[in-house]
Parts: structure tokens; C-alpha cells; sequence
């Protein structure tokens, strides 16, 4: 990117929107460019600022995080704007339905300045923050809630190797894990990844994750 990555910063908490905008104010290579508290102005917002990044909240009035989530960067959007949610995770049972809906991370609302301000980096640079251990929480925790769609095709058009490390990214392993699992480089892992990514058409490795569980592949 070629200037300071621009934040939109939604929240309820009047406080938690302060102490994030403050924290990414206090970046030279970040800039909050407003902040709101419903998910219907963060819409708003972000079709008048174009931020680079929002950082959402899920429990809002108004509209949700989730739904605003879908509005900014779910299918069909022309002009799709990475999210990155923030979540109470022991209370939060909308997770997995956000990522679903387009975000292309997550973090937990106590998590340090640092990891906010490296989840907003990521995101930015378009990769996903999807880290592998909260990969294994969110499964572990909402496997049950996670359906085959209807009518899921058998043949993926991936190959039997290529399969086998889209089911070890849905299990929420890293590419080293990946590596040392199927005993081959992590280069290899990270084209055997973006052939995968490039085949169904999906985004990023959160896409990946959803997409293994909905389609059964994984279960």
C-alpha cells in the first residue's frame, strides 16, 4: 500500500471505540478515518470514507455485525471492503456465521494492542487472520453448528493432494504443520494452498475453512 492503511473502527462501546481508534491513530502507518456504533453507519460509512479495513463489532444494535458484515464484503458486493471482526469469543456464538459472511479475520476483544494493530495489518495486505490455534477453537467449538449445504458436489475439481491439505487447513493447521504432516516444504504447502484458493474460487484461508466444512469435506 502506498499510503497509511485507513481504518473504520465500529463498536457500541463508546470506550473500546476510543481506545482502538487511539491505538491506530498512534501508528505512522495507520490512520482512523471514522468510527460508529451500529453495523447500518458502518455501512454508511465505509461507502463515503473507503476505508481499507473495518474493524467490527458483532453484537450491535441497528444492524449487526454479521449483516453488515455480508453488506461490505459478502458475495455479489461490487466493491468488497475487508472486515475485521472483534468478538468476545466465550460469549459470541456468531463467529463462524461472520467469517461465513465475508470478514477475513478475527480477533477477541481483550487481545493486546499489538495483535489488533497486526490482525489490521494483515488484513490490509490481504491475507486472512485466521490464526491456527483459534482455527481449532472455533471448530471445536461450533462443529455441530456447521451443515452441508444441499446438494454438495462429490468432485471439488482439486486433486487427491490437494484435498488432503485443504482437510489440514480446515483442522487449523499452519503450513509448517502442513509441511511437517505431509513431510514435503513449506513452499510447496503455500502453492499447494494457492491452487486450491485459485480453483474454487475462494478469497483467502478463512474461505478455505468454510468452504471444506459446508461442502462436507470436512466434518
Amino acid at each position: 500500500m502506498t499510503g497509511p492503511i485507513r481504518v473504520l473502527v465500529c463498536d457500541d462501546q463508546a470506550l473500546i471505540r476510543t481506545g482502538f481508534t487511539t491505538i491506530i491513530d498512534a501508528q505512522p502507518d495507520m490512520a482512523a478515518v471514522g468510527e460508529c456504533g451500529d453495523g447500518r453507519a458502518a455501512v454508511d460509512l465505509a461507502g463515503r470514507l473507503r476505508p481499507d479495513v473495518v474493524v467490527m463489532d458483532v453484537r450491535m444494535p441497528v444492524l449487526d455485525g454479521i449483516k453488515a458484515t455480508r453488506l461490505l464484503a459478502g458475495a455479489g458486493v461490487a466493491h468488497p471492503v475487508k472486515v475485521l471482526v472483534v468478538t468476545t469469543f466465550n460469549l459470541d456464538e456468531y463467529v463462524y456465521e461472520a467469517l461465513r459472511a465475508g470478514a477475513s479475520g478475527f480477533l477477541l476483544k481483550d487481545a493486546p494492542p499489538a495483535q489488533l494493530l497486526h490482525g489490521i495489518r494483515t488484513v490490509a495486505s490481504g491475507a486472512a487472520l485466521l490464526a491456527p490455534e483459534v482455527t481449532r477453537q472455533l471448530v471445536g467449538r461450533y462443529a455441530a453448528r456447521i451443515r452441508p449445504a444441499e446438494g454438495a458436489p462429490a468432485d471439488v475439481g482439486l486433486t487427491p493432494r490437494e484435498l488432503e491439505v485443504l482437510r489440514l487447513i480446515a483442522d487449523g493447521l499452519s503450513n509448517s504443520e502442513i509441511a511437517a504432516r505431509l513431510v514435503i516444504s513449506q513452499e510447496t504447502v503455500k502453492t499447494y494452498v494457492s491452487r486450491i484458493l485459485t480453483k474454487l474460487d475462494l478469497r483467502d484461508r478463512v474461505q478455505a475453512v468454510v468452504y471444506a466444512y459446508r461442502t462436507g469435506l470436512v466434518t
